[in-house]
């Protein structure tokens, strides 16, 4: 723990520079989601191309995540903090002024890892500069920042591509992350201690590998089948690349990334709780606009519109997730957060293109809702069911993880969208879009109740008492 003494006033100005800057970074998560369509028909690509300007965004985040911990106890504060500020600015420089894709998507992957670097970072620093008996109240506004910010994102990009064009949205983010820059270089202190550790660049490689080739191969489902090369070798670097760096983890006496962690029964099941909920949440995120736009043929601004009134309530009941967690524990919380989200996507599988989207609208809001309530929840109580020295470790896994799940589910959810659609254009003649989102949201509904499942047999009653 750095010996740093900090006023009241620096504390602040740090955490609000913390807040903002990781605010800005979030949004862009999933902004793209509602810009899609534009960006794929300007890029001249195929939707299955352009979801990776999201998934590949959740990809180097999550093989940047478990680096920062590495990092921030080698590299002093300040400097590792606006280095990875200018990393993510330089991301939206060339994504604003990208005229191909290949250039676009290395934008993205640079902004994914500064995002990765600060949302790290955020979180250690903020339990470090709080004294115990304020941690809890910084860490509730933190998570809203963070929670909130990428399910309002898509509302607003939406409105914005439609008014000024989808590359504003990252020459807004740019003139929000140069004054955090400025603001970081001013207030922020040398606030952690710093020691010599070597870098394990073998286990490093490994991720990598594991976590790429995995979310490669999947990803390249929808545009090249399942039994193509690209899907298939990538897979199996993945699937190699996972278990090497599984068996190094287990057999070095400091590993990259703690694994033993997951022999924690509630730790485990908060992990892929969180990575389900992911698998949903970012997949939808992505269908959602594409329903909106590509199959009823309406506006960025209506599709943004859409998603509204449930990234407002979202964002007015995110900061008392924890509340209500602290009240009646996280089973109840679990179980009604899945089972809200299952029905929500049961739901959809009912519509048709001659609904009203307003019908979709108050579907989204249920969806949110559960959303918000599992996922902070969900993190808060995995950190508390495990060790006090490996909670870094703990946090970095199951962020990671999640992160992963939710690439894969952009992936997953957008191919069966395009496949379901194209072998039923025959039958279905019009339709054929419409059938694609209604199967979609239908395997959604099977991976919800998955989740229910995991709550209903993964928590127990002891659960429901508040952990200290």
């Amino acid at each position: 723990m750095s010996k740093i003494v900090l006023t009241e006033k620096k504390r602040m100005l740090i955490f609000v520079n913390v807040v903002i800057s990781c605010i800005a970074c979030s949004m862009l998560a999933t902004a793209l989601s509602t810009a899609l369509p534009p960006i794929v028909r300007d890029m001249n690509i195929s939707v299955t191309t352009g979801q990776w300007l999201t998934s590949g965004y959740s990809l180097m985040m999550a093989i940047t995540m478990p680096l920062t911990a590495f990092l921030v106890n080698r590299f002093p504060t300040k400097r590792l903090y606006c280095t990875a500020i200018m990393i993510f600015s330089i991301g939206l420089v060339i994504c604003a002024v990208a005229p191909s894709f290949p250039l676009m998507m290395t934008g993205r992957l640079l902004q994914a890892a500064g995002n990765g670097m600060l949302t790290s970072m955020a979180q250690v620093i903020t339990l470090t500069i709080f004294p115990a008996e304020k941690r809890g109240t910084a860490m509730g506004w933190y998570g809203m920042s963070v929670g909130a910010a990428p399910i309002i994102a898509p509302t607003i990009a939406g409105i914005m591509v439609d008014l000024v064009g989808w590359r504003m949205i990252f020459i807004a983010s740019l003139v929000i992350m140069i004054i955090a820059f400025i603001y970081a270089i001013i207030v922020f202190e040398d606030v952690l201690d710093n020691v010599k550790k070597k870098f394990d660049v073998i286990s490093f490689v490994m991720s990598a590998l594991a976590f790429g080739g995995v979310t490669l191969g999947i990803g390249n489902i929808g545009s090249c089948g399942f039994t193509d090369i690209q899907v298939i070798l990538p897979l199996i670097i993945g699937i190699i690349g996972s278990g090497l760096f599984v068996y190094r983890q287990l057999h070095m006496d400091e590993p990259f990334l703690e694994l033993r962690t997951l022999s924690n029964k509630d730790y485990a099941v908060s992990v892929i709780g969180s990575m389900l909920l992911y698998f949903i949440m970012m997949g939808s995120s992505i269908v959602l606009p594409l329903y909106a736009q590509q199959t009823l043929g309406l506006s960025a601004t209506i599709s943004a519109l859409m998603m509204l009134p449930g990234s407002a309530l979202s964002a007015v009941i995110s900061p008392y997730a924890g509340k209500i967690y602290d009240k009646i524990g996280i089973r109840s919380l679990f179980i009604s957060g899945s089972v809200g989200l299952t029905i929500s996507n049961a739901l959809m599988i009912f519509i048709n293109a001659d609904m009203s989207v307003w019908i979709a609208a108050v579907i989204n809001i249920v969806r949110n809702v559960s959303i918000t309530c599992l996922m902070m929840p969900l993190v808060t109580w995995g950190a508390s069911t495990v060790e006090k020295e490996l909670t870094a470790h703990a946090t970095a896994l199951l962020t990671s993880l999640r992160t992963i799940a939710g690439a894969i589910g952009s992936a997953v959810f957008v191919a069966i969208m395009t496949m379901v659609a194209d072998n039923s254009l025959e039958k279905y003649g019009a339709n054929a879009s419409m059938h694609g989102v209604n199967m979609t949201f239908l395997a959604m509904t099977i991976t919800g109740i998955i989740l229910i499942l995991l709550a209903l047999l993964g928590t127990s009653r002891k659960s429901e008492v508040k952990k200290v």
